[in-house]
């Protein structure tokens, strides 16, 4: 079999839709690859490793913070936001990122965490010193009730209370994370003009967007009223694991709030500055989170697009499930736009998630590459890693280390990439990686892979190239997303170009129709199932249709 040319094609012109139905790949920087042998990911490993992620086709990269700071929380607590932590680089560094990628014709988007700070932040070292001094109002500050305890019952998503005592102010300080990762206070005009400052330092060294961590928790309740109870039968693991107790409350005040579209508005004002600068929000949110997804994309002048958490879930996506999450988009959503994904840093790997069989992944990965919105995927997930097993005695994650064992943490879904199985760190480091590498994964590195044509990174590559070759599948609409037994199906429009999709989400065979029209049979490449002689489809286990209706 000749092998594939993985020339990327290099951008000849600037399109400000390009996030509409882009593929973008995230980068968890610590894990990824390390060019100086001190067992940890950074940024010139990144530029290494950039003409391996431009062969697969996607349109941009995220990259995971990798800005100042102590890393209680790996960097999702920033202390400076306009400088890159040593572990990472330089600056010079970053801009070596930044125009590496560009001539690949790979746009960038970095994370950036404006609801909290880490409490080294100089920021809140001026607030905690008193309550009367120029900075004294940047974070969330309340008084005790007057038997000492907290001024609310809010909950952090890490365990206990999410207010933390200061003994200096004398008052307690909110943080929905981390007790070092104190909220922001997006009441105070000063810290959102901040923000924007900072997110400008980086528009104007070249990024291409961002994404925006926690965008619904940026604003709290201003009389800071308690959360109500959610009722048992209303509770779910989406956001955090079973055995928190943040699962018991309706975050109704904690975030979620009203005010924070005008800071949004702001926000794409910013962006609306710089030639297709763009942001996709993580909204964070078990019951409300498509209905919140559509109130911040809807228009032109809030996020660009969102992601939700509904095909992260831990429960196996079924096609009623399918069907039921794109029905509510439809309902909640439908004049905004979402952005997918079946894995990232926050959740375990969905090859184990699902206990997916080759050809499971395989499927999954064409509907990902099918579905109305963009596409996020997790480095990684191209070599059909699984989940890797990590010892309690090597947990990094303080989520994990908290619940352990009932939930491990999100360790397990960050250990190094596997590049080549020489040597037991899979030629991520030439040091000790900061958390082991699995060997597990080693027989699936991306050496291996590369010279196997039946491996999964040349599925992804076949099904990212799929998407791009068809503009409905990137841009259109759809007609509704229908579940039929095991069966999900659904058409995409755009122009005068129809699609039809249809998986078998299942292990068995099964039938479905071809709509009504003149069809011509695509993505052979992709194991799609042909039109049989009585004029059904008759799908094998996990396999998809795709058809191209002729004009």
């Amino acid at each position: 079999m000749t092998k594939m040319d993985h020339t990327p094609m290099l951008q000849t012109a600037i399109d400000p839709d390009w996030w509409r139905g882009a593929v973008i790949y995230q980068i968890y920087p610590r894990s990824f690859q390390d060019s100086n042998g001190d067992g940890i990911g950074d940024l010139l490993g990144i530029v290494q490793r950039l003409p391996y992620i431009a062969s697969l086709g996607v349109d941009g990269i995220w990259i995971s913070p990798f800005f100042t700071s102590p890393m209680k929380d790996f960097g999702y607590d920033v202390s400076d936001y306009c400088d890159v932590d040593p572990m990472f680089g330089s600056i010079a560094d970053f801009d070596a990122v930044v125009d590496t990628a560009h001539r690949l014709g790979v746009k960038v988007m970095i994370d950036l965490v404006l609801s909290h700070t880490s409490d080294e932040h100089p920021w809140f070292q001026a607030s905690r010193v008193s309550r009367d001094n120029d900075k004294s109002d940047w974070y969330v500050w309340a008084d005790p009730k007057p038997d000492g305890t907290p001024p609310n019952n809010w909950l952090s998503i890490f365990g206990g209370s999410a207010w933390q005592w200061d003994t200096r102010r004398e008052q307690y300080f909110l943080h929905n994370f981390l007790a070092s990762q104190p909220d922001l206070n997006f009441h105070h005009m000063p810290v959102q003009d901040a923000l924007l400052e900072a997110t400008r330092f980086w528009l104007d060294r070249g990024v291409d967007g961002f994404r925006l961590d926690t965008i619904n928790f940026y604003m709290a309740d201003k009389e800071l009223r308690d959360n109500p109870a959610l009722p048992l039968d209303q509770r779910n693991s989406t956001i955090a694991p079973s055995v928190n107790p943040y699962n018991h409350q309706e975050h109704l005040h904690s975030k979620n709030q009203p005010e924070n579209l005008e800071f949004l508005r702001k926000f794409r004002a910013l962006l609306d500055e710089y030639p297709a600068a763009t942001a996709v929000g993580e909204v964070g949110d078990a019951q409300r989170g498509l209905e919140i997804m559509g109130e911040y994309t809807r228009g032109d002048d809030l996020v660009h697009m969102c992601y939700a958490f509904e095909l992260l879930e831990q429960k196996p996506l079924t096609a009623p499930r399918v069907a039921e999450v794109f029905a509510r988009v439809d309902e909640v959503a439908a004049d905004g736009w979402a952005c997918w994904a079946y894995s990232n840093h926050d959740v375990q790997r969905h090859v184990s998630r699902w206990n997916l069989t080759p050809a499971a992944l395989r499927l999954f990965t064409t509907m990902l590459m099918c579905l109305r919105g963009s596409v996020c995927l997790y480095q990684g997930e191209e070599l059909g890693l699984a989940e890797a097993e990590v010892a309690f005695e090597d947990l990094q994650d303080p989520y994990g280390i908290e619940f352990w064992p009932e939930f491990k943490g999100r360790d397990g879904c960050r250990t190094p990439i596997v590049w080549e199985k020489s040597n037991q760190n899979g030629g991520f480091t030439t040091g000790t990686p900061w958390l082991p590498v699995s060997h597990d994964h080693l027989p699936r590195s991306a050496a291996t892979q590369e010279d196997d044509p039946t491996a999964i990174l040349h599925h992804y590559r076949r099904a990212i190239a799929f998407r791009h070759g068809h503009p409905a599948l990137a841009k259109g609409s759809h007609s509704g997303v229908e579940a039929l037994g095991d069966v999900v199906h659904f058409t995409r429009t755009y122009g005068d170009e129809t699609i039809f999709c249809a998986f078998n989400l299942s292990d068995t065979p099964s039938e479905a129709m071809l709509p009504a029209g003149d069809w011509t049979m695509i993505g052979a490449e992709l194991s799609s199932a042909s039109l049989s002689a009585d004029g059904k489809l008759h799908l094998g286990p996990w396999q998809p249709c795709l058809a191209l209706k002729r004009t």
